[in-house]
C-alpha cells in the first residue's frame, strides 16, 4: 500500500500514547477483501492489554476532565485538521482493508472528521440550569460533568466515522476512551490514533485495542468497574448480550444496533428522484450499512414503470476493486457475507420470489456480488426479517398507504425508513406513522453530523451526532445551596 505518510500504517495497539503488543507477540492478519491478500499482521491483544488501557484512561481522566472546554476544543481542532490533511492516505487505507470505492472512502473521511470538528465546538456548549427554588433560603443548580472512562466497540463497515462519532463527543465532554475496532478494519483506527498523538492529546485520553478476540475484550469493557459508559455499534444479538454484561456494574449504555429499513415509493413520487434515492440508500457501500433500504415497497399503479427504469439503473452499476476509477460497488467484507446473501436469495426463491437482475457472484473476484433485484417478495421470507447487508434489492408491491405503513412497521427493528411522495399531507402523515428513529422523505442518504442518529425498538438506545450526542457522555448533578 503506497501512502504519502507511511507512519499512518501502524500494527500495534495504542495504549497511553504508546504502541503496544501482547506479551506473547500474537498477531492476526488483515485481509484485502478485493483480492484476498494479506495487507499486514496486527497485534492480537486481549484482556490484559484491555485492562491496561482502561487503567490508563482512568488515570488520564483526572486531568483531562479538569481542562477547560476551550482547551479540549483546541486539541480536537488540531486533530480535525490532521485528519483532513491526510484524507487521501486515510481513504486508501480504508479502501484497502474494507473494500469500498475510494470516492466513498474519501466521503467517509470527510464525514468522520466532521464529528471531530462539530464536537470540538459543542464542548463549549454543555450548559446547566439554575432552577427556580420553592424556598427562599436555598438555590437549586443542575450541572453537567463528564461521566468518566468510556469503552466502545465499533464495526467494520464505517471504520472511521463510527469511531469519531463515539470518541469525539466523549473527549469533548471531558471523558477518556478505550476503543476496540473491528478485527477486519483495525488499520483505519490506528491511523486515527497516530494522528491524535500528533495533535497533542495527553497520554491515556484515547486508547485503541486491536484484537481478534472480541468476546474477551468486550467482557473487560462491559464489566470493568472503572468504565462508566459503554457504547456499541453492531448486531442486535450481540448488543443484547453486551447490555446484559453492563448490568453487572450498572453502566450507562448506548447501542446502535441492527436495522431492517423500509423504503416506500408512493404513486405520486418524483420517479427520477425516487430511483436516485433508492440506489443511494440500497447500494452504498455494496449494501453493507445498517441504514440501507432492506425492503423496497412500490405502489402497484406505478410498479411496472418504476421497476423498468430501476432495473436499468441497477444493472448499470460498475462493480470492481475500490482503487480503480469509476467503481461504484466494491467487494463484500468476507465469505460469510456472500454465504448469507446466497441463503437469503435461495429462501426467497423457494417461497415464490423471482430474480430479475443479477443473482450471482460477480466476475470481479471471490467476494464480489452482482447488483441484484428480487421481486415478488413477501413477509414470510427471511429477506423480510434479516438485514441483507449486500447489493440486493428486495421488492414488494402494495396498494394503500395504510398497507405500506403496516408492512413497514412489521419488524422488531426501528432504525431508518425512507419514502418518496410529492404530497405534503401524505409526507407528514407517513413520517409520523413510521416507527423509526430516522426517516428520510424524498432522500436516500440522511446521515449528517448535525442530526441525531439512532433507532427505536430493538435498533438501539441513545443518539449519536448532533447536539444530543454529547448528552450521552455527561451526568447531570443537582446541587442544593442552602443557608441563604
Amino acid at each position: 500500500m503506497q501512502l504519502l505518510n507511511q507512519q499512518l500504517l501502524q500494527t500495534q495497539s495504542f495504549i497511553n500514547n504508546q504502541w503496544v503488543g501482547p506479551a506473547n507477540r500474537a498477531t492476526f492478519d488483515v485481509i484485502n477483501p478485493a483480492d484476498q491478500r494479506v495487507i499486514t499482521s496486527i497485534a492480537d491483544c486481549g484482556a490484559v492489554e484491555t485492562e491496561q488501557a482502561v487503567k490508563a484512561a482512568s488515570a488520564a481522566f483526572k486531568s483531562w476532565s479538569k481542562k477547560t472546554a476551550k482547551e479540549r476544543s483546541a486539541v480536537m481542532k488540531k486533530w480535525f485538521n490532521l485528519v483532513s490533511d491526510n484524507m487521501d492516505d486515510l481513504a486508501m487505507i480504508m479502501t484497502t482493508e474494507q473494500g469500498k470505492p475510494l470516492a466513498e472512502a474519501k466521503g467517509e473521511i470527510i464525514y468522520g472528521a466532521s464529528f471531530i470538528e462539530w464536537f470540538a465546538e459543542e464542548a463549549r456548549r454543555i450548559y446547566g440550569d439554575v432552577i427556580p427554588t420553592p424556598l427562599n433560603d436555598r438555590r437549586i443548580i443542575a450541572t453537567k460533568q463528564p461521566i468518566g472512562v468510556v469503552a466502545a466497540i465499533t464495526p467494520w463497515n464505517f471504520p472511521v466515522s463510527m469511531i469519531t462519532r463515539k470518541i469525539s463527543p466523549a473527549i469533548a465532554a471531558g471523558c477518556t476512551v478505550v476503543i476496540k475496532p473491528a478485527a477486519q478494519t483495525p488499520l483505519s483506527a490506528l491511523a486515527l490514533a497516530y494522528l491524535s498523538k500528533e495533535a497533542g492529546f495527553p497520554d491515556g485520553v484515547i486508547n485503541i485495542i486491536t484484537s481478534s478476540r472480541a468476546a474477551e475484550v468486550g467482557k473487560v469493557m462491559t464489566e470493568h468497574p472503572l468504565v462508566q459508559k459503554f457504547s456499541f455499534t453492531g448486531s442486535t444479538k450481540v448488543g443484547k448480550m453486551l447490555m446484559q454484561q453492563c448490568a453487572s456494574t450498572v453502566k450507562k449504555v448506548s447501542l446502535e444496533l441492527g436495522g431492517n429499513a423500509p423504503l416506500i415509493v408512493f404513486d405520486d413520487a418524483n420517479i427520477d428522484l425516487a430511483i436516485k434515492g433508492t440506489l443511494a440508500s440500497k447500494y452504498r457501500n455494496a449494501g453493507q450499512t445498517c441504514v440501507c433500504a432492506n425492503r423496497i415497497y412500490v405502489q402497484e399503479n406505478i410498479y411496472d414503470s418504476f421497476m423498468e427504469r430501476y432495473k436499468k439503473a441497477v444493472t448499470a452499476l460498475n462493480v470492481g476493486e475500490g482503487t480503480k476509477p469509476n467503481v461504484e460497488i466494491g467487494p463484500l467484507i468476507d465469505e460469510n457475507a456472500i454465504e448469507k446473501i446466497n441463503r437469503l436469495m435461495n429462501d426467497a426463491l423457494e417461497r415464490g420470489a423471482t430474480i430479475t437482475a443479477g443473482g450471482n457472484k460477480h466476475e470481479a473476484g471471490k467476494l464480489f456480488y452482482q447488483p441484484s433485484i428480487i421481486e415478488g417478495c413477501n413477509s414470510e421470507m427471511a429477506v423480510s426479517r434479516e438485514e441483507i447487508f449486500g447489493p440486493v434489492s428486495a421488492i414488494y408491491k402494495f396498494r394503500t398507504d395504510e398497507e405500506a405503513i403496516q408492512m413497514a412497521n412489521n419488524t422488531e427493528y426501528g432504525l431508518a425508513a425512507y419514502f418518496f411522495t410529492q404530497n405534503i399531507g401524505r409526507a407528514i402523515r407517513v413520517a409520523e406513522a413510521l416507527d423509526y428513529g430516522i426517516v428520510g422523505v424524498n432522500e436516500g442518504v440522511v446521515s449528517h453530523t448535525e442530526a441525531p442518529f439512532g433507532g427505536m425498538k430493538e435498533s438501539g438506545i441513545g443518539r449519536e451526532g448532533s447536539k444530543y450526542g454529547i448528552e450521552e457522555y455527561v451526568e447531570v448533578k443537582y446541587v442544593c445551596i442552602g443557608g441563604l
